[in-house]
């Protein structure tokens, strides 16, 4: 037990730490650029205790289970050896974990909102309601897809440059076709899916699965399926737009 608390405490030391520039870069702008006193000084500072609370928690929690779980079931279907499960254990993993991405949700709705005032959309709560709903279910589908794309390179061995090339070439021209007022969203989109959720489990994924596999290299063949994340939302939200 008394373990354990050490390892707590020094878990929540490492977080302060990286949390220090944050806080100090704000502080020696508002003391010396600004010359203004820190507003509601103790309200920040037991904000930012509560940041390290919440960070220190959340790192141990993907230490203790989402790590574990997500290479152990990678590990599990690859030594089952079916495929079809697996792909559908990717594309679901990536569906799931980005439907519940709360970046995702946060700009889907801003973008609903926007799209409102600017007449894309009835200014209406049941079309903002529609239009962020169906933001972020094409953002999961294109996430699901892109694992499915990932896992199939560690199996067969692709090389991953090739694929990150073509895709790129695909988010260039589909940018010369798409409505000016969903660019922005798509390539926003791209980045708000590789967060919290999304990027540990997927992570751990795709090393379990490397590992797994004779003549796999975990460093070489085990990462890469964030830039997929990452990529294929612009592609598909994109079209969304081009179809809405």
């Amino acid at each position: 037990m008394r373990d354990q608390f050490l390892r707590f405490l020094q878990a929540m030391t490492s977080s302060a730490r990286d949390l220090a520039p944050i806080l100090l870069v704000i502080a020696v702008f508002q003391l010396l650029v600004l010359q203004q006193p820190i507003p509601d000084l103790g309200r920040i500072l037991v904000g930012a205790l509560f940041v390290v609370l919440g960070l220190t928690l959340f790192i141990r929690g993907l230490e203790m289970a989402l790590f574990p779980l997500g290479e152990g079931m990678a590990y599990d279907f690859a030594r089952k050896g079916s495929l079809p499960w697996l792909l559908l254990f990717a594309f679901a993993l990536g569906f799931g974990t980005t439907v519940a991405e709360p970046a995702l949700i946060a700009v889907a709705g801003e973008a609903a909102k926007v799209a409102a005032v600017g007449g894309s959309i009835v200014d209406t709560a049941a079309s903002r309601d529609d239009y962020a709903t169906g933001l972020r279910y094409t953002v999961a589908l294109s996430v699901g897809f892109a694992i499915v794309i990932g896992v199939l390179r560690i199996i067969r061995g692709w090389p991953i440059q090739y694929l990150i090339i073509g895709g790129y070439l695909g988010v260039v021209a589909m940018t010369a076709f798409a409505p000016p007022e969903i660019i922005g969203i798509a390539y926003d989109s791209g980045g708000v899916t590789t967060s919290t959720i999304t990027v540990p489990l997927v992570t751990a994924l795709g090393v379990g699965l490397a590992s797994s596999i004779e003549g796999r290299n975990p460093m070489v063949d085990g990462f890469g399926l964030i830039a997929f994340a990452s990529l294929t939302p612009m592609i598909f939200v994109m079209g969304y737009g081009m179809v809405y």
